[in-house]
């Protein structure tokens, strides 16, 4: 099995979009200070709420990431990891806190190969393909 900083470096991803639900007395608020000039915008808000509440429980994260034996960040795989994989006969359990890309050069046959698991506590990029394949897998 490769080493795992003998993986393919991957590119910085896109931020990843998500939804909230927002009672309106918060969302005036919010609205006011943004008016008010302490952010720039809604997001600027979040984004700064979100890091501060992770900065907070940091150390839990620390703590749970190394219990859980997560990768911290991005992992990325192309085939020939897992063409590596599997002529060494292992097989792969994937464990990400972060973002985990699977190349599109990553046929399903070869991911339900080598891929014993995957749980992804981020955002998994792979073929919609691959990940039909994988769907049993995940966790």
């Amino acid at each position: 099995m490769p080493a795992r900083n003998a993986l393919a470096p991957a590119t910085r991803p896109a931020d990843e979009k998500i939804t909230i639900n927002i009672g309106c007395v918060d969302l005036g608020q919010i609205d006011l200070l943004v008016q008010e000039g302490f952010y720039a915008n809604r997001t600027d808000l979040i984004r700064t709420a979100i890091r501060n509440q992770l900065t907070t429980h940091g150390e839990a994260v620390r703590d749970v990431v190394t219990r859980k034996t997560l990768v911290l960040g991005i992992q990325h795989y192309c085939a020939a990891d897992l063409l590596a994989v599997k002529a060494a006969g292992t097989q792969l359990r994937i464990r990400v806190l972060g973002l985990a890309t699977i190349a599109d050069d990553v046929t399903p046959k070869l991911a339900l190969a080598t891929i014993e698991s995957l749980t992804v506590l981020g955002a998994l990029h792979a073929s919609p393909a691959v990940k039909a394949a994988l769907h049993d897998r995940i966790g």
